[in-house]
């Protein structure tokens, strides 16, 4: 079995609620150095995809890596695909798409997401951990996956709602597919749910396509969206 994967990390300058976010600085390196070095351990073919010159600056002095993309993309997941076509990559092959605001991520989580990946039949696969119960219930920053008994999603929500008996888990942003997939998720228009809930992933399961998720028991630390996030980052690293 063909298990050729490759990582992509999507990054752009224009965060609105943290400055130049990729380019903020985690201990001695940027944001975006960090997802990159840490995806690296994993997989040498891991590419920061990017429409910024600024960005490309900075990744030079850590890797020639860098595939340059169009400034016109509205999702990390279209500048992903762009990236894609611009590498050696077979239809079958698994596009991992890690967000560049993810710095500590764990590895074996992605490991865990390529087998599932291969072990279940889904079109998307994705990532879940048990909720924060006094953090996360009502936090409409934390998506909520609602899954089935198979651990395949059923929606995703960030205020819960029509949830009894329903397992439901805190979801994680990391998504994986076939490239054939990835090209085929790119092309639908953007559908109500998702342009209501501001959830990309809605557009997935309105068009019929299956996202399995990797359930991870262990705590993966948050990502960056604000200045109290590179705080609590910080710490973490100095907890190291």
């Amino acid at each position: 079995m063909n298990k050729k994967f490759i990582i992509l990390i999507p990054s752009r300058i224009g965060s609105t609620r943290l400055k130049n976010k990729p380019l903020a600085k985690i201990g001695s390196m940027s944001l975006i150095q960090r997802v990159y070095m840490n995806a690296i351990n994993l997989s040498e073919n891991t590419y920061i995809a990017t429409d910024s010159k600024e960005i490309q600056s900075h990744a030079l002095s850590f890797t020639t890596n860098i595939v340059m993309t169009s400034p016109d993309h509205i999702s990390g997941t279209d500048r992903i695909c762009e990236a894609a076509g611009y590498l050696d990559i077979n239809d079958e092959d698994l596009v991992i798409n890690l967000q560049g605001d993810e710095p500590f991520m764990p590895l074996d989580l992605i490991t865990n997401i390529i087998n599932d990946f291969y072990t279940n039949d889904c079109d998307v696969i994705s990532a879940c951990n048990p909720l924060d119960k006094d953090n996360d219930i009502d936090n409409p920053n934390c998506v909520k996956a609602i899954l089935n008994e198979n651990n395949y999603a059923i929606t995703f929500q960030r205020k819960l709602v029509n949830h009894e008996n329903k397992k439901i888990m805190r979801h994680i942003g990391l998504y994986a597919y076939s490239y054939k997939v990835l090209k085929e998720l790119v092309s639908l228009k953007p559908s109500k749910n998702e342009i209501d809930h501001k959830l990309e992933q809605l557009r997935f399961l309105d068009n019929g396509y299956s996202i399995f998720l990797t359930e991870y028991k262990n705590n993966i630390p948050p990502g960056i969206d604000t200045e109290d996030d590179l705080i609590i980052a910080n710490k973490f690293l100095e907890s190291l």
